[in-house]
């Protein structure tokens, strides 16, 4: 069951853990459209729905996904944790890096830390 909750000046749509894989483009976007419908600014999707080749770069995945998010002004929060990717790839952790320090894709450890980032806190 997705949610969604106000933090700071956001309204964002918490994705179930239980739901389907966002492992294709059209999986994003359909996950993007229900976000949009809902009228969320932050779509916070758990590390455990994205399938392996989104934390592989080559593939294109993340950047197709994060770019779809970016072209209808929705921030992406991918939620947990991804340690053993980053430990894989070098280049996985740079962006990971990067993206933390902008304003449209971040990658946070729990909903708590995505409530304080946006000057909300979890469960309210």
């Amino acid at each position: 069951m997705t949610e969604i909750l106000g933090w700071g000046d956001e309204r964002v749509l918490i994705c179930d853990a239980g739901g389907p894989a966002i492992d294709t483009p059209r999986a994003a976007t359909d996950l993007i459209g229900e976000a949009m419908f809902a009228g969320a600014s932050v779509l916070a999707v758990p590390a455990t729905r994205l399938g392996p080749a989104f934390f592989r770069l080559r593939s294109g995945l993340a950047g197709e996904i994060a770019q779809k998010a970016v072209n209808y002004r929705l921030k992406l929060a991918v939620i947990g944790d991804i340690s053993q990717h980053l430990a894989a790839s070098n280049a996985l952790r740079d962006w990971v890096r990067e993206a933390n320090r902008g304003r449209e894709i971040w990658f946070e450890p729990d909903l708590d830390s995505l409530a304080a980032r946006l000057g909300g806190r979890a469960g309210g």
